[in-house]
C-alpha cells in the first residue's frame, strides 16, 4: 500500500527538537564554564585553609591570586579576605566578583561570593 499524501510532519518535528536542544547546549555551556571556574576557585580556597596552620596569610593570598588568573576570573576575585579567629581556632577565607555572560539576545551578569572557614 502507498500513500500517496504525505505531509512531513514528523521530519519537521524531530528539526525542531534538535534546534531546542542545540540552543539549550549552547547557552548551558556558556553558563556552565561560568560556573565550573566558580567551583574550582572554591576548591582551591578549601586547600589553602587546611593548609593555613603552616603558612602565612600572604603566602596564602598569592597562591590564590595565581590560582584566580590560571582560572582567567576577573580581577575583582583577586582581593581575598583572610580572617584568622582564635576562639575558636579557624580561619575563613572569602572573595566575590561578578561574571558577565554575552549571548545572543541576553546579557546576565552573575555574582559569586565563595566563602570557606577551616580549623586550625
Amino acid at each position: 500500500m502507498v500513500v500517496a499524501n504525505r505531509r512531513g510532519m514528523g521530519r519537521v518535528g524531530c528539526l525542531f527538537t534538535i534546534l531546542i536542544f542545540a540552543v539549550g547546549g549552547y547557552y548551558g555551556v556558556n553558563f556552565g564554564s561560568v560556573y565550573i571556574r566558580y567551583v574550582q576557585m572554591k576548591q582551591a580556597m578549601q586547600a589553602e585553609a587546611r593548609l593555613a596552620p603552616s603558612i602565612s596569610d600572604e603566602v596564602i593570598r598569592r597562591r590564590l591570586r595565581t590560582r584566580a588568573d590560571e582560572l582567567g576570573i576577573p580581577r575583582d576575585a583577586q582581593r581575598f579576605t583572610i580572617r584568622r579567629r582564635s576562639r575558636p581556632p579557624e580561619i575563613l577565607i572569602s572573595t566575590e566578583w561578578d561574571e558577565i555572560i554575552e549571548l545572543p539576545f541576553v546579557q546576565r551578569t552573575i555574582h559569586f561570593k565563595p566563602e570557606v572557614r577551616a580549623l586550625l
